[in-house]
């Protein structure tokens, strides 16, 4: 039986250091749609270098649910809490979660990024090609283009290259076309 359905919201939930994988793998097991984006890190040892697998937004796990039926999820192990306020649970604009599946799904490189602050520069939507729709914001990283995108209740972000894509400013107006690409 699956206690989750397309018309409950996605939250995210703080678990425990390193328990990313095994809370997420537990919820599943529990019938509930879970989410933990994922990107390769190469590290380098005196003696090697490895890629390793890593959680995007660390500490975190997003998962759809029912609110008011949060209790197998604050039980599952490595669960910390359900990222909310004093109110109760805040939950997360469905773009945003598309948008990090979209970009995970197409196999470019993606990394963790320090959290922005939307308001110090330009948000952008991507026009056109499988990056379609992601918003975020445009920055400029050794001359690579890369978009970063920002979930606001949790204060993490993550970043990827887009060069040659056509981007515009998003606007409460509705998007402007710029001259770059």
């Amino acid at each position: 039986m699956h206690l989750y359905q397309q018309d409950h919201a996605w939250f995210a939930l703080q678990v425990r250091p390193r328990h990313e994988i095994k809370a997420a793998s537990m919820l599943r097991n529990k019938g509930f749609e879970e989410f933990v984006p994922l990107y390769e890190s190469h590290r380098q040892w005196s003696d090697r270098k490895k890629t390793v697998t890593l959680p995007l937004f660390t500490g975190y796990v997003f998962c759809r649910f029912d609110p008011n039926q949060k209790v197998p999820i604050v039980t599952t192990f490595g669960v910390i809490r359900v990222v909310g306020s004093s109110k109760g649970c805040i939950p997360i604009a469905d773009h945003e979660i598309e948008s990090i599946q979209k970009i995970t799904a197409t196999g470019r490189s993606v990394e963790p990024h320090p959290y922005l602050n939307l308001t110090v520069g330009s948000r952008v939507r991507v026009q056109e090609g499988p990056l379609t729709g992601c918003e975020g914001m445009l920055v400029e990283h050794r001359a690579n283009l890369k978009l970063i995108l920002s979930m606001d209740l949790i204060q993490r972000s993550m970043s990827v290259e887009i060069e040659g894509y056509a981007v515009v400013p998003v606007r409460d107006d509705g998007p402007v076309a710029v001259g770059m690409a």
